[in-house]
């Protein structure tokens, strides 16, 4: 095919004007088109010099405050935000052929909430989060083993707390760019910017 699907065509006239209610519609739709892992996202921090990272995490909720991840906060990740609160996210959705990328502030969201959310998880995610100083150097896979041991055995029987270092944060975006696949290459591009409290939309060359 040479021309555009137009199936799958993005149009300014299609698009929801809360660029939150357009990334819950598509969020739903790869979720129903079979995506594997649709929460999954890449995060990209910087150090205040400049210095890039990023990972993949997972998205945990998404209302009109932002989009939640979860952390140790003394991660690099963790370490990045704390001196330099901006970040970039990327979801990609190969089911659908689209992307959708965020930008913005990062704030720590309320401790009542990383609470509930920590509570919800398996024990052994809860354990884990105690054993492992993340992106720390580790002698060998038997110390974290050893590590796991310890905590497994100081939480038996009791609830395990959540860990002062581990919580939630929220990208607060001041830009939100849907990306359509075309077969041409000729992508749809679409950009909400945050101006004066307003979402304003653009057109990108693909």
């Amino acid at each position: 095919m040479n021309g555009p699907d137009r199936d799958r065509a993005l149009d300014e006239s299609g698009l929801n004007p809360d660029p939150i209610r357009q990334f819950q519609r598509w969020f739903d739709e790869a979720r129903a088109a079979g995506e594997p892992e649709p929460e999954a996202m890449a995060l990209a921090t910087a150090t205040p010099e400049g210095e890039p990272s990023n990972r993949y995490v997972l998205l945990k909720s998404v209302d009109q405050r932002g989009f939640v991840f979860f952390t140790n906060s003394r991660s690099r990740k963790g370490r990045d935000i704390a001196a330099n609160p901006r970040a970039a996210l990327a979801f990609r959705w190969w089911m659908v052929q689209r992307q959708v990328r965020v930008s913005g502030s990062v704030e720590a969201i309320q401790p009542a909430e990383s609470d509930a959310y920590f509570k919800s998880r398996p024990l052994g995610a809860q354990l884990g989060a105690w054993a492992s100083a993340q992106s720390e150097p580790l002698a060998g896979r038997a110390v974290l083993d050893q590590q796991l041991a310890a905590v497994t055995q100081r939480f038996a029987g009791r609830e395990v707390p959540r860990p002062p270092w581990w919580g939630g944060f929220r990208v607060r975006p001041i830009e939100v760019e849907f990306w359509q696949g075309q077969p041409d290459r000729l992508h749809d591009r679409l950009c909400y910017l945050l101006m004066g409290g307003l979402w304003r939309i653009q057109r990108l060359s693909p």
